[in-house]
């Protein structure tokens, strides 16, 4: 079984940050690019309405804001702080890059942080955590959630989904990458606080970021 170049990852994704291993392309059912064969469902079906402003954990939000604002223009300082991509572009999300050393839920260690490029420029967009069910208590205020189907994942950032690491094939369909790790299906949640987003804070997807190239 190949489950595991795999095992530190789905622990993390797994356990409630990251709870199995990298939350992907988020919406997580989502509708991708047409060279991404996983890619092609629609991921990021919230799972409940969308927050009111009212209801928003505002002191949490500046606690996530600070921590990541090292992040915010600098893919590079992300790398130095241990992520690494995890997908490759998502239309309506962007490129997935996460921390599998960071376990549990820490509103100011993000397991995933998700880009957008624009050239040679990159923008922080999101926050993610995954989940292996949709947690009983929303860990922020209003949460709303998405999923993301059981995967394989490559060191490029590609993947295809597949219900085992046992389907998974040595290097990726797509590009020949090497095996990085499988894990089952996830509960995503986002969190919109770097880039706009008029679908909501807690949205899988984001209208404005077709605008990144």
């Amino acid at each position: 079984m190949r489950v595991i170049g795999t095992i530190a990852v789905t622990a993390v994704m797994v356990c409630g940050a990251v709870a199995a291993a990298a939350a992907y392309a988020s919406t997580h059912t989502s509708a991708a690019p047409a060279h991404h064969q996983s890619m092609q469902m629609p991921m990021g079906m919230d799972m409940s309405t969308a927050a009111t402003t009212a209801s928003l954990p505002a002191s949490q939000l500046a606690k996530a804001r600070i921590a990541t604002a090292k992040y915010a223009n600098d893919l590079n300082a992300a790398k130095a702080g241990g992520y690494s991509i995890l997908t490759q572009k998502i239309p309506g999300m962007g490129y997935h890059f996460i921390n599998p050393s960071i376990k549990g839920f820490n509103v100011r260690k993000p397991p995933i942080l998700v880009y957008e490029k624009h050239g040679n420029r990159w923008q922080l967009g999101a926050l993610e955590w995954v989940f292996p069910a949709k947690p009983a208590t929303p860990p922020l205020s209003g949460a709303t959630y998405g999923s993301f189907p059981a995967a394989c994942h490559y060191k490029d950032g590609t993947f295809v989904v597949k219900p085992s690491a046992d389907a998974c094939a040595p290097q990726s369909p797509q590009s020949g990458s090497a095996f990085n790790f499988w894990h089952p299906a996830l509960v995503t949640m986002h969190v919109w606080i770097w880039y706009p987003n008029p679908a909501g804070l807690y949205a899988s997807m984001n209208p404005l970021v077709p605008a990144f190239k």
